[in-house]
């Protein structure tokens, strides 16, 4: 993705996940013969329960490859029913166009997706019921988790944009996105150039997108990038899952980890220097440091150096650990308390 001055002013995360795009994106999983560990209750609970929704969605989303861009409307970043609107909205000959695209890449339509593809209302009707139907089973009861891991990997990124900047940001993403300005490399399936032109690009955390992340086919749309949530998934790991888990905030939280250390974390409201987060918990300057040192061993903040100075913020864990939200995953019975 190459960008101009201008596109870097336009470049934004998105203020949350995406139902459409996580609808997709969780098909694919459905498709997966072994999905990962965190997903097979998931799984199984979809593939039992939401039988007639894939008969229909399947066929439209294969396991790899090429997929309808008219199923991820940019509208639904206004709502799930502004979404389905666009959707069912969504011209003839661009249904057609798609569908033919998806028959290319090695994914013959049937009789449905031809329907889907000639843009009777019958079909229209069809795909929005599948659709809502999917949404209910597939991703209502887990959606607080989804929206819980999603928001603490955006507001992490849009602090770090907000503090330090775009490119600051588009540095956060690890190996499988790399900033090498003026250009935005992404591991992806396919070779491909998309000049953003002063569009600027709009970044989607999600849950359900693993491994690699997903753009649009089309380059005339809006562009946007689709990325896994915490690259790695550190939020899998033993240690991380007990903080999560913890019901950990004002003094429970300093009772798990000593008050001034409580202090020093929760003075990390904003990305800051050694000496202003010294000034903010009220503690010298050394024992800030000491304290930034261990709360960043355990993962709970990180931190760089800037010129003569070392800055520090909270990381997605951190941000989880002071929220002291819980949140059923998916998978998991409603009845179930994390």
């Amino acid at each position: 993705m190459h960008f101009t001055a201008g596109d870097i002013a336009r470049t934004r995360v998105a203020d949350g996940p995406d139902r459409f795009w996580e609808s997709v994106l969780s098909l694919h999983r459905v498709w997966e013969k072994r999905p990962e560990p965190d997903l097979t209750g998931w799984r199984k609970h979809v593939i039992r329960n939401a039988q007639a929704p894939l008969r229909l969605l399947l066929p439209l989303v294969p396991a790899r490859g090429y997929f309808p861009d008219f199923l991820t409307p940019a509208a639904s970043a206004e709502g799930f029913e502004a979404g389905l609107d666009a959707l069912l909205s969504t011209p003839r000959h661009e249904l057609r166009d798609q569908v033919g695209r998806l028959a290319a890449s090695g994914s013959p339509p049937d009789g449905w997706a031809r329907s889907v593809a000639e843009g009777t209302a019958p079909a229209l009707r069809r795909l929005g019921g599948a659709l809502r139907d999917y949404q209910r089973i597939a991703l209502c009861p887990s959606w607080q988790h989804v929206r819980a891991r999603t928001e603490r990997d955006r507001t992490w990124r849009a602090r770090t944009q907000w503090s330090s900047g775009t490119d600051a940001l588009l540095r956060t993403f690890g190996p499988g996105i790399r900033w090498c300005p003026p250009v935005l490399v992404a591991d992806y399936p396919v070779d491909k150039d998309l000049h953003l032109d002063g569009r600027g690009l709009l970044l989607i955390p999600s849950y359900f997108c693993r491994r690699r992340p997903v753009a649009l086919a089309d380059p005339s749309l809006p562009p946007t990038l689709v990325y896994p949530v915490f690259p790695g998934h550190p939020a899998r790991s033993p240690a991380a899952g007990a903080l999560l888990t913890a019901d950990a905030v004002g003094s429970h939280l300093a009772r798990l980890i000593g008050h001034t250390r409580a202090a020093v974390l929760q003075a990390l409201g904003s990305d800051c220097s050694t000496s202003e987060l010294a000034r903010r918990a009220g503690v010298s300057v050394s024992s800030a440091s000491e304290h930034a040192a261990v709360l960043r061993g355990a993962g709970l903040v990180s931190s760089t150096r800037q010129r003569n100075a070392v800055r520090h913020s909270l990381t997605p864990v951190g941000l989880a650990l002071l929220d002291g939200r819980a949140s059923q995953a998916p998978g998991e019975p409603s009845h179930r308390r994390r």
